[in-house]
C-alpha cells in the first residue's frame, strides 16, 4: 500500500485535533459495563477548551456505564484517521453545568436536552490521554496528551 500523506508533526496533529473537537458534532463513546462488558455508541458533545461535554439518559447502558464506571474513552473518525481520548467522567444534574457549556452542546447538537426531562444527565470528560494519527506512518510520536497534558 502506498501511503500520499505527508506525515504530520505533532503540533499539526495536535492543531487538527483541537479543531475536530470544535467542528465535529457526534463522537464514539466507548464504556464499560460493571461486569466489564463494553459498550460503544455514538452521542452528540460539545468542547469548551478543556472538557468534552456529552448528555444521554442515566437510564441506558451508557448513561450506567460512565456514571458508575467514571471513565470513558472517545474516538473521531473512520480507521485510517484516528483520535482516541481517554478521560475521567464526572456525572452532573443540569443545574450543575455551567451555562456555557449547555449552550455550546445545545447550538452545536440542535438539542437542547433541559426539554427531555429528568431523565436525562450531563457527562464532564476531562481528557488523560490524546493519541492521533493517519495510517502507519504516523503511528511514531501519535500521543499528544498524557496524564491530563499536552506534550506537544
Amino acid at each position: 500500500m502506498t501511503h500520499t500523506r505527508a506525515i504530520r508533526s505533532p503540533e499539526q496533529r495536535k492543531k487538527d485535533v483541537l479543531a475536530r473537537l470544535a467542528e465535529e458534532v457526534d463522537i464514539w463513546v466507548a464504556s464499560a459495563g460493571e461486569d466489564g462488558s463494553p459498550y460503544l455508541v455514538p452521542l452528540a458533545f460539545s468542547w469548551d477548551g478543556a472538557d468534552i461535554w456529552l448528555c444521554t439518559r442515566l437510564t441506558n447502558p451508557t448513561g450506567r456505564n460512565l456514571s458508575t464506571g467514571g471513565r470513558a474513552r472517545l474516538a473521531f473518525g473512520h480507521t485510517r484517521d484516528v483520535v482516541l481520548i481517554d478521560g475521567e467522567v464526572t456525572t452532573l444534574s443540569h443545574e450543575d453545568v455551567p451555562a456555557p457549556a449547555i449552550e455550546e452542546f445545545a447550538g452545536k447538537s440542535k438539542w437542547d436536552p433541559r426539554k427531555s426531562g429528568p431523565s436525562y444527565v450531563w457527562f464532564r470528560v476531562r481528557p488523560t490521554s490524546v493519541e492521533a494519527w493517519h495510517e502507519e506512518p504516523e503511528l511514531v510520536g501519535r500521543r499528544l496528551m498524557r496524564d491530563g497534558v499536552w506534550v506537544v
